[in-house]
Parts: structure tokens; sequence; C-alpha cells
């Protein structure tokens, strides 16, 4: 990132941010305004979505759009194809290039924090900037959480 960004920080906490509250509440923001990473298969495909922290994958949106139904991809393979830990996982730095697919929930926020490639490391960026610098496709696979029951 570096590279292609040097005007963007990364911050490093003292606070493990491997989690969506912990990450909110490391930066001081609310949970959705995280940009969680996840990495799915839909057939062959393997891929990242990103999309916001309170935000659920919607199957039914994902396989109208992919034709599959989404896999979660297991930690251990997560770490061999992006470099990064579970927790961590960030569409930057990536070792080989992936398709990377950022969900239209990041557009709610001026600015948004995915990880930066470590359980306590993050950037703030727009979500369009966010985009162009992975080569994001904007698509809509998200849902907004279940209410809990009363």
């Amino acid at each position: 990132m570096a590279t292609h960004a040097p005007d963007i920080t990364v911050i490093v906490t003292a606070e493990s941010s491997a989690t969506v509250p912990l990450a909110a509440a490391a930066h001081g923001v609310e949970p959705a305004q995280i940009a969680k990473t996840i990495c799915l298969r839909a057939g062959e495909l393997t891929m990242l979505v990103v999309m916001s922290g309170t935000r659920r994958l919607d199957n039914r949106k994902f396989k109208d759009r992919f034709g599959a139904k989404p896999r979660m991809v297991d930690a251990d393979e997560v770490f061999a194809l992006t470099s990064h830990p579970v927790g961590g996982v960030c569409p930057f730095g990536l070792p080989v290039p992936m398709t990377i697919f950022c969900d239209s929930s990041l557009k709610a926020f001026a600015e948004v924090l995915p990880a930066a490639g470590a359980t306590n490391a993050a950037v703030r960026i727009s979500p369009d900037r966010l985009a162009a610098l992975t080569g994001a496709e904007w698509i809509d696979v998200s849902q907004e959480p279940a209410l809990p029951a009363s």
C-alpha cells in the first residue's frame, strides 16, 4: 500500500481489533464503520468480500450474483491465500492477485476501517478509494443483522 497510497497510514493499536466490536472500540467508531473482509468461494472462484461490520452475508443475494452457494474458506487457507490471519484479513498487500468485491453497505459511510494485515492494525479510508485501490467491483450481497428476539 505504501507504493500506491503513501498518504494512508496503518494504525496499529495496543488492543486487538480481530473482531468487529473490538475494532470499533479500538478505533472509536461505530461497529458498522468497520469494513470486515471475508474470504469466500463460489464454485472455483475464491474471492474477498468487504462489507460493513454489522452486516451479514445474504446467501440468496450471493447465489443470485455468483450462481453458487457461498463457502467460507478455512483459516489456514485464508492465511495461505492472503498472508493475513483471520481477524486481520484485508484486501491490500496480497501475495497474489485475488478477486475483490466491496459490498454496497460500505457506501453509507464517508470513511471505513478495514484491517491492515494484522489483528491489531487498520486503515481509515473512503469506500470509493478502498474499491479503487483494490480494483474491487461493487456488489450487493449483504443484509441487515436479524434483530434479537424480545
